[in-house]
């Protein structure tokens, strides 16, 4: 690859929470720009606590997850400079023959949902939180960013609310394609949430963590609090699973190193041709 110049912005939604998302996305990058040989620099802007919220002038943009409710949000100044900031970024790819890229995760995903009335964004019954299989669709298999992964694949999961009932006439209007969804449950009656969308060719969203790594999700699972919630829900053969699953190249390792690596990748790549 060619030593070229990629600027992004990596909007923090944590709101101060603490969090291992943050570290992994940085980690991604740092990785990224060593391995590719490239000038990739960052920024970090922590957008729903201090209202920092980048400009136009980044090639990429990643938005971080973060803690409660994707609704309460509305009209609060903070998420209307994110919306703003996703149409110019609309805006400008639709005049321009060089791109901005954006990649939104978890809570920045439901919002994007929201905002482009997608699906029907709603509480869980009960807290999601571990590794657990996500299955792409037809569309999700034939798409760039998940080139290298394997269906169903592994990822981590930590939500209390999600995207449900796709409205179709939005994702026909938009453009927007269903990447990937949450696995199916036989002896659950319930909806099966959107777990990827492509919102636009330049950007695209999920509602698991392609960031996180092995490192951060053992320092997650041990603490009591999570040990307890995952016992209770799925069993204390299920929580062993995970923890020994976390080296497994083939789980969220791998899905850490193909999913965002493969966005940064469509990134430098246009900028090449352009």
């Amino acid at each position: 690859m060619d030593k070229r110049s990629l600027r992004v912005a990596v909007i923090d939604m944590n709101n101060g929470a603490p969090n291992q998302g943050m570290r992994g996305i940085q980690e991604i990058l740092s990785r990224f720009r060593t391995e590719n040989n490239i000038n990739l620099t960052f920024d970090i802007f922590d957008l729903r606590q201090k209202g920092q919220i980048p400009g136009i002038d980044y090639d990429a943009y990643i938005s971080s997850g973060g803690p409660g409710s994707p609704i309460e949000s509305k009209g609060e100044k903070w998420e209307n400079d994110f919306f703003n900031l996703l149409d110019q970024v609309e805006n400008f790819n639709s005049a321009n023959e060089e791109k901005k890229y954006a990649f939104l995760i978890c809570h920045s995903f439901q919002l994007a949902c929201r905002k482009y009335n997608l699906g029907n964004v709603t509480e869980r019954r009960s807290n999601a939180f571990g590794i657990f299989p996500i299955t792409l669709t037809n569309d999700g298999e034939q798409d760039e960013i998940f080139d290298g992964i394997t269906n169903p694949f592994y990822s981590v999961d930590s939500r209390d609310w999600q995207v449900i009932e796709p409205n179709l006439d939005a994702f026909n209007a938009k453009g927007a394609k269903l990447l990937a969804i949450e696995k199916e449950r036989k002896h659950v009656d319930l909806e099966r949430c959107m777990m990827s969308i492509r919102f636009t060719e330049e950007i695209i969203g999920t509602q698991f963590h392609p960031e996180a790594d092995p490192i951060g999700m053992k320092m997650y699972l041990l603490q009591d609090e999570k040990k307890k919630a995952i016992v209770d829900t799925h069993g204390e053969a299920k929580y062993f699973d995970m923890l020994n699953s976390l080296d497994d190249p083939d789980r969220i390792v791998l899905t850490q190193s193909v999913i965002l690596p493969n966005f940064l990748n469509k990134a430098i790549g246009n900028l090449q041709e352009a």
